[in-house]
């Protein structure tokens, strides 16, 4: 016996502010996913807002034929992201995965907000991550007045993404221990959640998918299981390949949060940013951008996230406390923070590194000063 699971039992926009510092992906593109929609004349999977061309089209980029632009959400490999798609559009799940900062949840949540225009069915793993947050919990107060009972459930994100036909996201999926992972097996393979106190399951309706992210390279991971790994396609997201890619990746979510904050204009300061991502490319890959000077590598990732943090708070210090312009000064603290983790070996890495490659390059020289500052 099945049960069905109302979708109006929980309204996803019912508390939401109109003034929201960080609104959700399918809110603050609301105009981009709506002008695809309606020049979107390709097919659709079943409950799907926008074919996969136009899904696409959203996380990449474009120009439509009316002359919408359409902003680019993700920056890297249009092959991946139409691999990510397709996936969707089958019966397997997808696993994002890659090290640190490199844009899973972005990609992700927009996936979900163009696909399904909800990326609110979340599951956060964690280590406390319970076998209810996958599958369904109890309201206690119910549960013991009446037993168990469909009035006393309470569907978990993943349940109701299989009743509505939608699409769920499971972040971190390796930080959620080993035997609650296994919980997914089920329903990824048989498409089915069983709810053995009611003698009763829930089927996936056409629509429903899971996308899962992950990385190997944090502590306290927890490895999937070879089972569970069979039910997903995995789809690798590397780092960005040159400085400018990078730089522009950095300057165009700086540029976003930076709105929401009424922080400078990011133009300004793109200086100051190519100068970040350089420093965290050349200690992340060892070696200087000429190819000349080996460094030593610090035990923090330095991701491209972790850049656009440093650049993020530099620019609230040049509007605060400067002239509304970033400088050396402003972002120096930031890397400085990056950087230096472990306080004992990332330290010496760090001056290391000031004084053998950022000390003698021309031009470098108040960033040096400024590092030397805050590094005391």
């Amino acid at each position: 016996m099945s049960v069905s699971v109302d979708p109006t039992s929980v309204d996803p926009s019912a508390n939401r502010p109109a003034d929201a510092l960080r609104p959700h992906a399918e809110e603050a593109f609301a105009a981009e996913l709506a002008a695809l929609a309606a020049q979107d004349d390709r097919p659709r999977p079943a409950r799907w807002k926008l074919s996969p061309w136009a899904v696409a089209t959203y996380l990449l980029g474009g120009v439509l034929p009316d002359g919408t632009v359409i902003s680019p959400k993700y920056v890297g490999p249009r092959r991946l992201v139409e691999v990510a798609v397709t996936t969707l559009a089958t019966d397997r799940a997808l696993l994002l995965l890659g090290v640190p900062g490199t844009a899973k949840t972005w990609v992700s949540e927009h996936l979900a907000a163009a696909v399904s225009g909800d990326s609110t069915l979340l599951v956060q793993g964690t280590a406390g991550t319970p076998e209810e947050a996958m599958r369904y919990g109890w309201n206690y107060a119910q549960l013991l007045a009446h037993g168990p009972s469909r009035d006393a459930l309470v569907p978990s994100p993943v349940m109701r993404a299989m009743a509505e036909g939608a699409t769920v996201r499971v972040e971190e999926l390796t930080r959620i221990p080993a035997d609650v992972q296994d919980t997914l097996i089920t329903v990824l393979s048989e498409k089915t959640l069983p709810i053995p106190e009611l003698g009763q399951e829930v089927q996936a309706v056409r629509g429903f998918n899971l996308i899962a992210t992950a990385n190997d390279r944090d502590r306290g991971i927890n490895e999937l299981s070879s089972a569970l790994r069979r039910r997903f396609n995995t789809v690798v997201l590397p780092l960005p390949e040159s400085v400018e890619a990078e730089v522009d990746i950095v300057a165009r979510r700086v540029d976003q949060i930076g709105r929401s904050l009424d922080l400078p204009a990011v133009p300004e300061g793109i200086d100051e940013i190519r100068r970040v991502v350089t420093v965290f490319r050349e200690l992340r890959d060892g070696v200087t951008s000429d190819g000349r000077t080996k460094v030593k590598s610090p035990s923090g990732t330095l991701s491209t996230a972790e850049a656009i943090s440093v650049v993020t708070s530099g620019l609230a210090l040049a509007a605060h406390f400067g002239d509304g312009v970033l400088r050396p000064g402003d972002v120096a603290a930031g890397i400085l923070g990056a950087v230096v983790r472990d306080p004992a070996a990332d330290r010496v890495v760090w001056q290391e590194y000031l004084e053998a490659v950022v000390r003698e390059r021309v031009g470098w020289t108040d960033f040096y000063r400024a590092c030397r500052e805050v590094s005391a």
